[in-house]
């Protein structure tokens, strides 16, 4: 079983940073309300200017250096994939629409099967 490493945010500054974080964004979506008489741009940007500032507190928290390093992992190991070649992924793609149609085909001969047991044999039922 694996075990689960449960982080909490340890340090005052980083549940201010959360906190303002969180301030913020609420902040931008109620900006967005309040402005509601403005033009569409200014309450777009208010939002942005929200979401940007909670992000960038997000991001100074030891809790947002976390993710972003994690995130970094995570864009370098994708570039590490080696994906199939054009042809390798149409030769998969209809292997698996191949199998769907067996299955398809399959699914329809049993259910028919049952279908004429039931009511044409045993209850004979006309259909």
């Amino acid at each position: 079983m694996a075990q689960n490493d449960i982080q909490t945010v340890s340090t005052g500054k980083d549940k201010a940073l959360l906190a303002l974080s969180i301030v913020f964004a609420i902040g931008g979506a109620v900006a967005y309300q309040v402005f509601s008489a403005q033009d569409f741009f200014v309450r777009l940007g208010v939002v942005v200017l929200g979401v940007g500032l909670a992000v960038a507190c997000f991001l100074m928290s030891q809790t947002g250096k976390q993710f972003a390093a994690f995130a970094k992992d995570a864009v370098s190991e994708a570039k590490r994939v080696v994906w199939p070649t054009r042809k390798e992924g149409m030769q998969m793609t209809a292997v698996v629409f191949g199998f769907v149609l067996i299955m398809a085909i399959y699914l329809l001969a049993v259910d028919k099967t049952l279908e004429w047991l039931f009511y044409d044999v045993i209850l004979g039922w006309t259909t």
